[in-house]
Protein backbone atom coordinates (compact mmCIF):
# COMPACT_ATOMS: atom_id res chain seq x y z
CA UNK A 1 0.00 0.00 0.00
CA UNK A 2 1.33 3.40 -0.95
CA UNK A 3 0.98 6.30 1.46
CA UNK A 4 -0.55 9.39 -0.12
CA UNK A 5 -0.17 12.55 1.97
CA UNK A 6 -2.41 15.48 1.08
CA UNK A 7 -1.81 18.89 2.64
CA UNK A 8 -4.35 21.63 2.05
CA UNK A 9 -5.11 25.27 2.73
CA UNK A 10 -8.75 26.31 2.61
CA UNK A 11 -10.53 29.49 3.59
CA UNK A 12 -14.09 28.87 2.37
CA UNK A 13 -14.06 25.07 2.40
CA UNK A 14 -13.75 24.74 -1.40
CA UNK A 15 -10.14 23.55 -1.34
CA UNK A 16 -10.76 21.23 1.59
CA UNK A 17 -13.55 19.66 -0.48
CA UNK A 18 -11.13 19.29 -3.41
CA UNK A 19 -8.60 17.58 -1.12
CA UNK A 20 -11.34 15.24 0.13
CA UNK A 21 -12.41 14.30 -3.40
CA UNK A 22 -8.81 13.37 -4.27
CA UNK A 23 -8.36 11.54 -0.95
CA UNK A 24 -11.53 9.52 -1.44
CA UNK A 25 -10.42 8.44 -4.90
CA UNK A 26 -6.99 7.34 -3.64
CA UNK A 27 -8.68 5.38 -0.84
CA UNK A 28 -11.01 3.77 -3.40
CA UNK A 29 -7.91 2.79 -5.39
CA UNK A 30 -6.52 1.00 -2.33
CA UNK A 31 -3.97 3.48 -0.99
CA UNK A 32 -3.41 4.70 2.55
CA UNK A 33 -4.27 8.39 2.70
CA UNK A 34 -3.50 11.13 5.21
CA UNK A 35 -5.13 14.54 4.82
CA UNK A 36 -3.86 17.45 6.91
CA UNK A 37 -4.47 21.17 7.11
CA UNK A 38 -1.25 23.01 6.24
CA UNK A 39 -0.70 24.67 9.62
CA UNK A 40 -0.69 21.32 11.44
CA UNK A 41 2.18 19.66 9.53
CA UNK A 42 5.70 20.34 8.26
CA UNK A 43 6.90 20.04 4.67
CA UNK A 44 9.36 17.38 5.88
CA UNK A 45 6.36 15.14 6.67
CA UNK A 46 6.19 14.45 2.92
CA UNK A 47 9.44 12.46 3.32
CA UNK A 48 7.42 9.63 4.93
CA UNK A 49 4.93 9.44 2.05
CA UNK A 50 5.12 7.84 -1.40
CA UNK A 51 2.97 10.58 -2.92
CA UNK A 52 2.94 14.25 -1.88
CA UNK A 53 -0.05 16.36 -2.85
CA UNK A 54 -0.82 19.99 -2.09
CA UNK A 55 -4.32 21.43 -2.44
CA UNK A 56 -4.29 25.20 -2.19
CA UNK A 57 -6.38 28.16 -3.10
CA UNK A 58 -5.07 31.36 -4.62
CA UNK A 59 -5.82 34.47 -2.61
CA UNK A 60 -6.79 37.69 -4.31
CA UNK A 61 -4.75 38.55 -7.37
CA UNK A 62 -2.36 35.61 -7.43
CA UNK A 63 -1.12 35.39 -3.84
CA UNK A 64 -0.29 32.29 -1.83
CA UNK A 65 -2.59 32.00 1.19
CA UNK A 66 -0.87 33.39 4.31
CA UNK A 67 -1.34 30.14 6.20
CA UNK A 68 0.61 28.07 3.64
CA UNK A 69 3.55 30.42 3.01
CA UNK A 70 5.80 28.82 5.65
CA UNK A 71 4.99 25.33 4.34
CA UNK A 72 5.74 26.53 0.79
CA UNK A 73 9.09 28.03 1.78
CA UNK A 74 10.10 24.95 3.80
CA UNK A 75 9.24 22.64 0.89
CA UNK A 76 12.24 23.95 -1.06
CA UNK A 77 14.56 22.40 1.56
CA UNK A 78 13.02 18.91 1.48
CA UNK A 79 14.49 16.05 -0.58
CA UNK A 80 11.63 14.15 -2.18
CA UNK A 81 13.70 12.21 -4.72
CA UNK A 82 11.91 9.02 -5.69
CA UNK A 83 8.51 10.41 -4.67
CA UNK A 84 5.59 11.50 -6.79
CA UNK A 85 3.90 14.88 -6.40
CA UNK A 86 0.70 16.52 -7.54
CA UNK A 87 -0.99 19.87 -7.07
CA UNK A 88 -4.66 20.80 -7.15
CA UNK A 89 -6.41 23.96 -6.16
CA UNK A 90 -9.16 26.48 -6.40
CA UNK A 91 -9.24 30.04 -7.61
CA UNK A 92 -11.52 32.63 -9.11
CA UNK A 93 -11.42 33.39 -12.83
CA UNK A 94 -12.43 36.97 -11.95
CA UNK A 95 -8.78 37.64 -11.11
CA UNK A 96 -5.93 38.02 -13.63
CA UNK A 97 -3.87 35.16 -12.17
CA UNK A 98 -6.24 32.20 -11.94
CA UNK A 99 -4.90 29.52 -9.56
CA UNK A 100 -1.40 30.99 -9.58
CA UNK A 101 -0.64 29.26 -6.24
CA UNK A 102 -1.05 25.90 -7.98
CA UNK A 103 1.66 26.86 -10.49
CA UNK A 104 3.93 28.15 -7.72
CA UNK A 105 3.66 24.87 -5.82
CA UNK A 106 4.46 22.93 -9.01
CA UNK A 107 7.65 24.95 -9.37
CA UNK A 108 8.51 24.47 -5.70
CA UNK A 109 7.99 20.68 -5.93
CA UNK A 110 10.31 20.60 -8.95
CA UNK A 111 13.14 21.74 -6.65
CA UNK A 112 12.57 18.77 -4.28
CA UNK A 113 13.53 16.09 -6.79
CA UNK A 114 10.01 14.62 -6.82
CA UNK A 115 8.43 13.50 -10.09
CA UNK A 116 5.21 15.13 -11.29
CA UNK A 117 2.53 12.44 -11.28
CA UNK A 118 -0.25 14.19 -13.20
CA UNK A 119 -1.22 17.51 -14.67
CA UNK A 120 -2.48 19.88 -12.01
CA UNK A 121 -6.20 20.45 -11.66
CA UNK A 122 -7.50 23.99 -11.24
CA UNK A 123 -11.05 24.54 -10.07
CA UNK A 124 -13.01 27.76 -10.47
CA UNK A 125 -14.40 28.37 -6.97
CA UNK A 126 -16.06 25.06 -6.01
CA UNK A 127 -15.90 21.63 -7.65
CA UNK A 128 -18.66 20.94 -10.18
CA UNK A 129 -19.26 17.57 -11.86
CA UNK A 130 -16.56 18.09 -14.52
CA UNK A 131 -14.06 19.18 -11.85
CA UNK A 132 -14.82 16.10 -9.74
CA UNK A 133 -14.19 13.92 -12.79
CA UNK A 134 -10.88 15.74 -13.46
CA UNK A 135 -9.81 15.34 -9.82
CA UNK A 136 -10.58 11.62 -9.91
CA UNK A 137 -8.60 11.21 -13.15
CA UNK A 138 -5.75 13.13 -11.47
CA UNK A 139 -5.72 10.57 -8.64
CA UNK A 140 -5.99 7.62 -11.06
CA UNK A 141 -3.10 8.94 -13.17
CA UNK A 142 -0.86 9.27 -10.13
CA UNK A 143 -1.95 5.88 -8.82
CA UNK A 144 -0.79 4.24 -12.06
CA UNK A 145 2.72 5.68 -11.49
CA UNK A 146 3.10 4.36 -7.93
CA UNK A 147 5.46 1.46 -7.48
Amino acid sequence: MALVKIVYASMTGNTEEIADIVANKFTELGHDVEVDECTTVDAADFEDADVAIVATYTYGDGDLPDEIVDFYEDLADVDLSGKIFGVVGSGDTFYDYFCKSVDEFEDQFAMTGAQKGADSVKVDLSAEDEDIENLEVFAETISEKIG
